[in-house]
């Protein structure tokens, strides 16, 4: 599954207010409530979700690159969004730097597994220093998602 089949425009917020990981969490979780995403009688099913997974290891990994997630029985698709920081937040990443990218997951627990590519997946694509510069300086999701969407079309992310 490519990031494009789970993600769109009104989905990638630039300008994360959070300056660690559980506020971060809470505002993305807040961000796809406010898309309609996830109802707002789950919050609280999807947080509990996403922080057990962060408290068990955390999900940040090199380059600024964190991608939180949890496996919940409330939804039946995957859900997505994309949080980008551009003063970068604490997020106990592998590398101790600054976490600028944030791709939350919210995975329905019958099909966790058949997502474990996509997660894979969307770490290699962020591993493209290039691309990472780009999104960065995005002015607006639009942008983002543009730049996501080129990167996407060569299928080698995706194989």
């Amino acid at each position: 599954m490519r990031l494009m089949d789970i993600l769109r425009e009104s989905l990638i917020k630039i300008g994360i207010e959070a300056s660690n990981k559980w506020d971060a969490i809470d505002e993305l979780i807040d961000y796809l409530i406010t898309e309609h995403e996830i109802k707002i009688t789950d919050r609280e099913t999807v947080l509990r979700a996403v922080v057990a997974r962060e408290k068990s290891l955390s999900t940040g990994m090199q380059h600024g690159v964190a991608i939180p997630h949890g496996a919940v029985d409330c939804i039946d698709e995957v859900v997505a969004c994309m949080g980008i920081s551009r003063e970068g937040l604490d997020f106990e990443s592998l590398d101790g730097k600054p976490t600028h990218f944030l791709m939350l997951l919210v995975i329905p627990k019958n099909k966790f597994q058949s997502h474990v590519k996509t997660l894979a997946g969307i770490a290699r694509l962020l591993n493209s220093d290039s691309l990472r510069q780009q999104l960065l300086h995005s002015p607006s999701g639009d942008a983002a998602f543009a730049i996501i969407e080129e990167e996407e079309s060569r299928d080698f992310f995706w194989q």
